[in-house]
Protein backbone atom coordinates (compact mmCIF):
# COMPACT_ATOMS: atom_id res chain seq x y z
CA UNK A 1 0.00 0.00 0.00
CA UNK A 2 1.40 3.40 -1.00
CA UNK A 3 1.87 6.16 1.56
CA UNK A 4 -0.79 8.31 -0.14
CA UNK A 5 -3.36 5.51 -0.03
CA UNK A 6 -2.62 4.93 3.63
CA UNK A 7 -2.98 8.63 4.41
CA UNK A 8 -6.23 8.78 2.45
CA UNK A 9 -7.68 5.95 4.47
CA UNK A 10 -6.62 7.70 7.69
CA UNK A 11 -8.70 10.70 6.62
CA UNK A 12 -11.81 8.53 7.11
CA UNK A 13 -14.23 9.75 4.46
CA UNK A 14 -16.27 6.55 4.33
CA UNK A 15 -17.52 6.99 7.89
CA UNK A 16 -17.60 10.80 7.87
CA UNK A 17 -19.99 10.87 4.91
CA UNK A 18 -22.59 8.98 6.96
CA UNK A 19 -22.62 11.70 9.65
CA UNK A 20 -24.80 14.73 9.04
CA UNK A 21 -22.46 17.18 10.78
CA UNK A 22 -19.34 15.89 8.97
CA UNK A 23 -20.90 15.34 5.54
CA UNK A 24 -20.50 18.95 4.22
CA UNK A 25 -16.84 19.15 5.24
CA UNK A 26 -16.11 15.71 3.78
CA UNK A 27 -17.67 16.79 0.48
CA UNK A 28 -15.62 20.00 0.47
CA UNK A 29 -12.40 18.07 1.07
CA UNK A 30 -13.25 15.57 -1.67
CA UNK A 31 -13.97 18.51 -3.98
CA UNK A 32 -10.55 20.00 -3.22
CA UNK A 33 -8.88 16.64 -3.72
CA UNK A 34 -10.52 16.31 -7.14
CA UNK A 35 -9.50 19.80 -8.25
CA UNK A 36 -6.03 20.06 -6.75
CA UNK A 37 -4.73 16.53 -6.32
CA UNK A 38 -6.62 14.00 -8.44
CA UNK A 39 -4.29 14.11 -11.44
CA UNK A 40 -1.27 13.62 -9.15
CA UNK A 41 -2.65 10.52 -7.42
CA UNK A 42 -1.90 6.89 -8.35
CA UNK A 43 -4.63 5.00 -10.22
CA UNK A 44 -5.72 2.93 -7.22
CA UNK A 45 -6.17 6.06 -5.11
CA UNK A 46 -8.03 7.81 -7.92
CA UNK A 47 -10.43 4.88 -7.84
CA UNK A 48 -10.97 5.28 -4.08
CA UNK A 49 -11.65 9.01 -4.45
CA UNK A 50 -14.13 8.30 -7.24
CA UNK A 51 -15.95 5.67 -5.16
CA UNK A 52 -16.21 8.03 -2.19
CA UNK A 53 -17.54 10.73 -4.50
CA UNK A 54 -20.29 8.38 -5.68
CA UNK A 55 -21.00 7.37 -2.08
CA UNK A 56 -21.45 11.00 -1.10
CA UNK A 57 -24.14 11.41 -3.73
CA UNK A 58 -25.89 8.18 -2.74
CA UNK A 59 -25.99 9.35 0.88
CA UNK A 60 -27.30 12.82 0.08
CA UNK A 61 -31.02 11.90 0.48
CA UNK A 62 -30.27 10.94 4.10
CA UNK A 63 -28.95 14.42 4.89
CA UNK A 64 -31.28 17.12 6.15
CA UNK A 65 -29.36 20.37 5.85
CA UNK A 66 -28.88 23.00 3.18
CA UNK A 67 -25.15 22.82 3.89
CA UNK A 68 -25.16 19.18 2.76
CA UNK A 69 -26.91 20.02 -0.51
CA UNK A 70 -24.57 22.95 -1.19
CA UNK A 71 -21.53 20.78 -0.47
CA UNK A 72 -22.80 18.08 -2.82
CA UNK A 73 -23.32 20.71 -5.55
CA UNK A 74 -19.72 21.84 -5.07
CA UNK A 75 -18.51 18.26 -5.29
CA UNK A 76 -20.37 17.47 -8.51
CA UNK A 77 -18.96 20.65 -10.09
CA UNK A 78 -15.45 19.48 -9.23
CA UNK A 79 -16.22 16.02 -10.60
CA UNK A 80 -17.44 17.51 -13.87
CA UNK A 81 -14.32 19.66 -14.14
CA UNK A 82 -11.82 16.95 -13.28
CA UNK A 83 -12.95 13.40 -13.98
CA UNK A 84 -12.58 11.72 -17.38
CA UNK A 85 -15.72 11.62 -19.49
CA UNK A 86 -17.03 8.19 -18.51
CA UNK A 87 -16.57 8.71 -14.77
CA UNK A 88 -17.92 12.25 -15.04
CA UNK A 89 -21.13 10.95 -16.63
CA UNK A 90 -21.54 8.33 -13.89
CA UNK A 91 -21.01 10.89 -11.14
CA UNK A 92 -23.40 13.42 -12.70
CA UNK A 93 -26.10 10.77 -13.13
CA UNK A 94 -25.70 9.65 -9.51
CA UNK A 95 -25.97 13.24 -8.29
CA UNK A 96 -29.14 13.94 -10.28
CA UNK A 97 -30.75 10.75 -8.97
CA UNK A 98 -29.78 11.72 -5.43
CA UNK A 99 -31.34 15.17 -5.79
CA UNK A 100 -34.61 13.67 -7.02
CA UNK A 101 -34.64 11.17 -4.14
CA UNK A 102 -33.79 13.93 -1.67
CA UNK A 103 -36.68 16.13 -2.82
CA UNK A 104 -39.13 13.21 -2.68
CA UNK A 105 -38.02 12.30 0.82
CA UNK A 106 -38.29 15.90 1.96
CA UNK A 107 -41.84 16.13 0.59
CA UNK A 108 -42.85 12.89 2.32
CA UNK A 109 -41.39 14.09 5.62
CA UNK A 110 -43.23 17.40 5.40
CA UNK A 111 -46.51 15.55 4.84
CA UNK A 112 -45.78 13.30 7.79
CA UNK A 113 -44.95 16.27 10.02
CA UNK A 114 -48.49 17.54 9.52
CA UNK A 115 -49.74 14.51 11.47
CA UNK A 116 -46.87 13.93 13.93
CA UNK A 117 -45.57 16.28 16.62
CA UNK A 118 -43.14 15.13 19.29
CA UNK A 119 -43.55 16.51 22.79
CA UNK A 120 -41.04 19.03 24.13
CA UNK A 121 -39.66 16.54 26.65
CA UNK A 122 -38.94 14.01 23.92
CA UNK A 123 -37.34 16.65 21.68
CA UNK A 124 -35.10 17.87 24.50
CA UNK A 125 -33.97 14.31 25.21
CA UNK A 126 -33.14 13.81 21.53
CA UNK A 127 -31.41 17.18 21.21
CA UNK A 128 -29.23 16.40 24.23
CA UNK A 129 -27.37 13.95 21.97
CA UNK A 130 -26.48 16.61 19.38
CA UNK A 131 -23.35 18.67 19.00
CA UNK A 132 -23.53 22.47 18.88
CA UNK A 133 -23.87 22.82 15.11
CA UNK A 134 -26.60 20.20 14.86
CA UNK A 135 -28.49 21.74 17.77
CA UNK A 136 -28.42 25.17 16.12
CA UNK A 137 -29.55 23.67 12.82
CA UNK A 138 -32.41 21.90 14.59
CA UNK A 139 -33.54 25.21 16.11
CA UNK A 140 -34.28 26.54 12.61
CA UNK A 141 -36.67 23.74 11.60
CA UNK A 142 -39.88 24.86 13.35
CA UNK A 143 -41.22 26.76 16.34
CA UNK A 144 -41.52 23.57 18.37
CA UNK A 145 -37.96 22.48 17.60
CA UNK A 146 -36.69 25.98 18.29
CA UNK A 147 -38.27 26.00 21.74
CA UNK A 148 -36.71 22.63 22.57
CA UNK A 149 -33.30 23.57 21.12
CA UNK A 150 -33.21 26.70 23.30
CA UNK A 151 -33.73 24.67 26.47
CA UNK A 152 -31.51 26.17 29.14
CA UNK A 153 -30.25 22.83 30.46
CA UNK A 154 -29.07 21.77 26.99
CA UNK A 155 -26.88 24.86 26.70
CA UNK A 156 -25.63 24.48 30.26
CA UNK A 157 -24.50 20.95 29.40
CA UNK A 158 -22.77 22.15 26.22
CA UNK A 159 -21.13 24.97 28.14
CA UNK A 160 -19.77 22.56 30.74
CA UNK A 161 -18.61 20.03 28.13
CA UNK A 162 -16.79 22.49 25.87
CA UNK A 163 -15.51 25.27 28.09
CA UNK A 164 -15.19 24.02 31.66
CA UNK A 165 -12.43 21.56 30.71
CA UNK A 166 -10.38 24.25 28.98
CA UNK A 167 -7.28 25.05 31.05
CA UNK A 168 -7.72 28.73 30.14
CA UNK A 169 -11.42 28.92 31.02
CA UNK A 170 -11.27 30.06 34.63
CA UNK A 171 -14.38 32.19 34.10
CA UNK A 172 -16.30 29.15 32.86
CA UNK A 173 -15.26 27.11 35.88
CA UNK A 174 -16.16 29.90 38.26
CA UNK A 175 -19.58 30.32 36.68
CA UNK A 176 -20.35 26.60 36.80
CA UNK A 177 -18.95 26.05 40.30
CA UNK A 178 -20.81 29.06 41.61
CA UNK A 179 -24.09 27.89 40.19
CA UNK A 180 -23.68 24.34 41.45
CA UNK A 181 -23.62 25.69 44.96
CA UNK A 182 -26.96 27.49 44.56
CA UNK A 183 -30.50 26.21 44.30
CA UNK A 184 -32.20 25.27 41.04
CA UNK A 185 -34.12 28.52 40.86
CA UNK A 186 -30.93 30.58 40.87
CA UNK A 187 -29.30 28.16 38.45
CA UNK A 188 -32.11 28.68 35.97
CA UNK A 189 -31.58 32.45 36.17
CA UNK A 190 -28.46 32.07 34.01
CA UNK A 191 -29.12 32.26 30.28
CA UNK A 192 -26.71 29.47 29.33
CA UNK A 193 -27.19 30.01 25.62
CA UNK A 194 -25.95 33.58 25.99
CA UNK A 195 -23.18 32.41 28.32
CA UNK A 196 -22.15 29.88 25.68
CA UNK A 197 -22.17 32.61 23.04
CA UNK A 198 -19.88 34.86 25.09
CA UNK A 199 -17.48 32.01 25.90
CA UNK A 200 -17.54 30.89 22.26
CA UNK A 201 -16.46 34.33 21.07
CA UNK A 202 -13.87 34.76 23.83
CA UNK A 203 -12.23 31.38 23.25
CA UNK A 204 -10.77 32.02 19.78
CA UNK A 205 -13.99 31.30 17.89
CA UNK A 206 -12.28 30.44 14.62
CA UNK A 207 -10.49 27.55 16.24
CA UNK A 208 -13.75 26.25 17.65
CA UNK A 209 -15.40 25.99 14.25
CA UNK A 210 -13.18 23.52 12.42
CA UNK A 211 -14.19 19.88 11.96
CA UNK A 212 -10.62 18.73 11.42
CA UNK A 213 -7.55 18.67 13.61
CA UNK A 214 -4.22 16.98 14.15
CA UNK A 215 -4.38 14.89 17.32
CA UNK A 216 -1.04 14.85 19.14
CA UNK A 217 -1.93 11.59 20.86
CA UNK A 218 -3.19 9.69 17.81
CA UNK A 219 -0.44 11.30 15.68
CA UNK A 220 -2.80 11.79 12.74
CA UNK A 221 -5.49 14.03 11.30
CA UNK A 222 -8.85 13.23 12.86
CA UNK A 223 -12.47 14.31 12.72
CA UNK A 224 -13.48 16.39 15.72
CA UNK A 225 -16.58 15.67 17.80
CA UNK A 226 -17.42 18.30 20.37
CA UNK A 227 -14.01 19.90 19.77
CA UNK A 228 -12.31 16.66 20.81
CA UNK A 229 -10.64 13.86 18.88
CA UNK A 230 -13.29 11.59 17.38
CA UNK A 231 -11.02 8.65 16.60
CA UNK A 232 -11.74 6.86 19.88
CA UNK A 233 -8.07 5.97 20.23
CA UNK A 234 -6.93 8.68 22.62
CA UNK A 235 -7.96 7.16 25.93
CA UNK A 236 -7.92 9.50 28.95
CA UNK A 237 -7.00 13.02 27.85
CA UNK A 238 -5.16 15.65 29.91
CA UNK A 239 -6.55 19.07 30.69
CA UNK A 240 -4.77 20.65 27.74
CA UNK A 241 -6.56 19.99 24.48
CA UNK A 242 -4.18 17.89 22.31
CA UNK A 243 -5.66 19.14 19.01
CA UNK A 244 -4.11 21.39 16.36
CA UNK A 245 -6.94 22.72 14.11
CA UNK A 246 -6.54 22.06 10.37
CA UNK A 247 -8.22 23.51 7.31
CA UNK A 248 -9.49 21.54 4.32
CA UNK A 249 -6.59 22.88 2.26
CA UNK A 250 -4.09 21.51 4.76
CA UNK A 251 -5.81 18.13 4.66
CA UNK A 252 -5.19 18.00 0.91
CA UNK A 253 -1.54 19.00 1.46
CA UNK A 254 -1.24 16.16 3.97
CA UNK A 255 -2.65 13.69 1.46
CA UNK A 256 -0.21 14.73 -1.25
CA UNK A 257 2.96 15.27 0.73
CA UNK A 258 2.48 13.89 4.22
CA UNK A 259 3.25 17.43 5.36
CA UNK A 260 5.72 17.72 8.21
CA UNK A 261 3.96 20.84 9.51
CA UNK A 262 0.98 19.00 10.96
CA UNK A 263 1.87 19.96 14.52
CA UNK A 264 1.99 23.66 13.71
CA UNK A 265 -1.11 25.80 13.93
CA UNK A 266 -3.06 27.05 10.92
CA UNK A 267 -2.36 30.42 9.42
CA UNK A 268 -5.01 33.09 9.79
CA UNK A 269 -6.13 32.64 6.19
CA UNK A 270 -6.59 28.91 6.64
CA UNK A 271 -8.64 29.46 9.77
CA UNK A 272 -10.70 32.02 7.89
CA UNK A 273 -11.64 29.25 5.45
CA UNK A 274 -12.76 27.05 8.33
CA UNK A 275 -14.61 29.97 9.87
CA UNK A 276 -16.49 30.64 6.64
CA UNK A 277 -18.05 27.18 6.82
CA UNK A 278 -19.59 27.69 10.26
CA UNK A 279 -19.61 31.40 11.09
CA UNK A 280 -20.73 32.73 14.44
CA UNK A 281 -23.80 34.75 13.33
CA UNK A 282 -25.52 31.51 12.30
CA UNK A 283 -25.58 30.50 15.95
CA UNK A 284 -27.41 33.57 17.14
CA UNK A 285 -29.40 34.96 14.21
CA UNK A 286 -32.66 33.23 15.17
CA UNK A 287 -33.52 33.89 18.83
CA UNK A 288 -36.49 32.11 20.40
CA UNK A 289 -38.74 35.19 20.44
CA UNK A 290 -38.54 35.42 16.65
CA UNK A 291 -40.84 32.40 16.45
CA UNK A 292 -43.44 33.67 18.88
CA UNK A 293 -46.60 35.02 17.27
CA UNK A 294 -47.01 38.74 17.59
Amino acid sequence: MSDQVERYQILGYKEALTRTHHYPVACKELSLILREAYSKLPKNLQSLVFQDTLSSFKLLPQMWTNNAVSAAHLLVQSAEATLPKQKKNVATKEFKQAMVASKRRGKACRMQECHTELTQDVLVDIFSLLDTRSLVSASLVSRSWNAAACNNHLWQSLYATIFASDHNSSNAKDLLNGRRGEDNKDNNSVDWREAFKRAYIDNSSKRLTTSRGYCLYCDMIVWLDGLKCGSGKCGPQPKMQPIVPKSSEQVVEYLLDGSSSMMSSDSDSDLDDCFDEWYIPKLWAHPLNQYRPG
